[in-house]
């Protein structure tokens, strides 16, 4: 018996904010790289294509499997999966990433725990082992011990201490499941203590952090499950050493079949990263905003001439090359599998407005552990001057464009945001020369965007609308932030002109495109689940709240089993693309369901 191939995205992240697995519908795991994020692929299965059965994976295979079901304990990312063999025997897999308080810090190793405990009948068993070295190039030779393997990871050796016999894992052996086994993939170091007595201590106390840690989150009413998955994920995201904030868990899903739109999201980018921590912010966790915040000051202390990059490393690290993984055909084959990205050397102007805004509440917020002071506030300065500098020159804009620049609207609205909020935190801090200064700037970006944006139109009641770029006509879904940047009211007339002329552009059915014009790969070929959660705010805003809860029920009937979803959807069949989770999509969940639930007075 051999796992199927991964041909879908239905998978289930686990982690612990230093590592992060998916596992598939069999209860493999996938998709798995140490020593954080964006290390190398130990599990790369999921990019193995047609290839990807017997290497890059870690699974349990029963004898005479019929069925398997999968489910997170509540409010964790714990995942179980009971899979039933044909005689009515059955066993429970417990996938976790150790994460607790243990000794005044928190636990949170380079290591994947996995325990399986028989449930009914007389299950057998096989254990499959895989993990691999330099993004598929090899198989990861192994030595072994009386109660472990060494797996020689390049520059990550792990060793898989267990209660198992150890030959039966190196053989790949049948045999019968008569008590719980215990399995610990973790740094090449002896595991002191008690393979069994540990690991069910760990999977109680990790499950007791993350319930802990859902317990202080301020849910809406309505779809508590739903947001509670997106934020645990979303944290999940997280590289708490640092602070960064990754897109997504994966490299090289792409965004539609044969596109060549495969890109490496296992990076900070500032703009997703601004995304993430609003809406967590929303649910009051402040742990990742904190965290995030310290991992900013140090970008901007690490940019003396006041240059910021789109992306970083997860170590705050500037360059990160592009290059092309030879050894991995690809999701489904569908190539190239990439690691890095070139955007880091872009030009988006739009990045200067989100280092000022999620910055802005570390001056006023009294929860925070660590509260802003006006030398932050000289230093916040830096990056306002350069969105002031730039917010009326070309950029490769928010979608990454990689031939061609514009002024683009979405760009120096951003810039507008970051001048009026240093303007109110001056005000704040009782600067009031600095709190006049800025708000001049931001008049003068206003003037400049309402000049160069707006596009008229001729003809009868045709009026007009903002525009994707100055002096352009072309629409993209970023418009329809500009109420949520507080840049237009919902009720402005220009704003409900351009929210009519994006819907009938760039709507396709309970979809939304980004934008509808070629770009360097061609045409658009599928939805951009942002831009529609974007649609439903600004239906909410704009007083059409039975339009956006319908389309709000229809994108959460899309997610994956596990509660989730990717950058991208078919527009015509929903099928899932893009690399996965994506934050941006997670965020969306978070937005809408708190912006459309009812109050919880209305229970009371």
């Amino acid at each position: 018996m051999t796992s199927p191939v991964p041909t879908s995205l239905e998978l289930w992240p686990i982690g612990n904010c230093q590592v992060s697995a998916l596992i598939d519908v069999s209860g493999a795991i996938v998709w798995g790289c140490v020593p954080r994020v964006d290390g190398d692929p130990t599990f790369c299965a999921l990019l193995r294509g047609d290839g990807g059965q017997d290497a890059g994976t870690w699974r349990f295979e029963l004898e005479n499997q019929v069925s398997v079901q999968q489910h997170y304990l509540r409010n964790t990312p714990i995942l179980v999966t009971r899979l039933e063999d044909a005689s009515g025997g059955a066993v429970e897999i417990y996938d976790f990433a150790p994460r607790f308080e243990r000794s005044g810090r928190m636990y949170r190793p380079v290591a994947f725990a996995r325990i399986v405990r028989p449930v009914s009948g007389a299950p057998r068993i096989r254990t499959i082992l895989t993990p691999m070295s330099g993004y598929g190039a090899k198989l990861a030779p192994i030595t072994q011990g009386s109660n472990h393997i060494r797996y020689l990871v390049e520059r990550n050796s792990l060793r898989l201490t267990t209660d198992a016999p150890v030959g039966y894992v190196l053989d790949e052996r049948w045999f019968r499941l008569e008590k719980p086994l215990h399995f610990f993939l973790g740094p090449d170091e002896p595991f002191a203590g008690n393979v069994e007595h540990d690991l069910e201590t760990m999977l109680q106390r990790t499950g007791n952090y993350w319930r802990l840690w859902v317990r202080g989150l301020a849910t809406p009413l309505d779809w508590q499950d739903a947001v509670i998955r997106a934020a645990i994920t979303l944290k999940l995201c997280q590289h708490e050493e640092t602070g960064a904030i990754v897109a997504a868990l994966t490299t090289s899903i792409p965004e539609a079949p044969g596109s060549q739109r495969n890109w490496d999201y296992r990076y900070c980018w500032i703009r997703d990263a601004y995304y993430t921590v609003q809406a967590l912010n929303h649910l009051g966790a402040l742990d990742v905003l904190e965290k995030y915040l310290a991992y900013l000051r140090n970008i901007v202390a690490d940019a003396p001439d006041g240059v910021i990059q789109p992306l970083y490393a997860v170590s705050g690290g500037k360059e990160i090359i592009e290059w092309e993984a030879a050894d991995l055909p690809g999701y489904r084959n569908t190539g190239p599998v990439r690691v890095g990205n070139a955007a880091y050397y872009q030009v988006q102007n739009d990045c200067y407005g989100q280092i000022v805004l999620p910055s802005i509440q570390s001056f006023l917020d009294q929860r925070l552990l660590r509260i802003a002071n006006e030398d932050d506030f000289r230093s916040l300065e830096q990056v306002g001057e350069m969105a002031w500098k730039t917010h009326d020159m070309p950029d490769a804009g928010l979608w990454e464009l990689r031939t061609r620049t514009a002024v683009h609207t979405y760009s120096s609205v951003m810039s507008w945001a970051a001048c009026d909020r240093l303007s109110n935190a001056a005000q704040y801090l009782g600067l009031d020369d600095r709190a006049a200064f800025w708000r001049d700037r931001a008049d003068t970006i206003r003037a400049n965007i309402d000049a160069g944006a707006w596009h008229e139109v001729e003809g009868h009641d045709a009026g007009g609308h903002y525009a994707a770029s100055f002096g352009g006509s072309q629409l993209d879904a970023s418009l329809l932030q500009m109420v949520e940047l507080r840049y237009l009211p919902p009720e402005d007339p220009r704003f409900r002109a351009t929210l009519k002329a994006v819907q009938k552009a760039l709507r396709r059915g309970e979809h939304m495109l980004r934008y509808d014009s070629e770009d360097d790969f061609g045409l658009p070929e599928t939805a951009f689940n942002i831009c529609t959660f974007w649609l439903i705010e600004a239906l909410h805003r704009s007083g059409e709240d039975e339009e956006a809860r319908r389309l709000f029920e229809a994108m959460l009937a899309h997610r994956t089993r596990s509660g989730l979803l990717s950058e991208d959807m078919d527009f015509e069949t929903s099928e899932l693309w893009g690399n996965f989770p994506q934050t941006y999509s997670l965020v969306g969940i978070i937005n809408c369901a708190g912006q459309l639930s009812r109050s919880w007075r209305d229970w009371r």
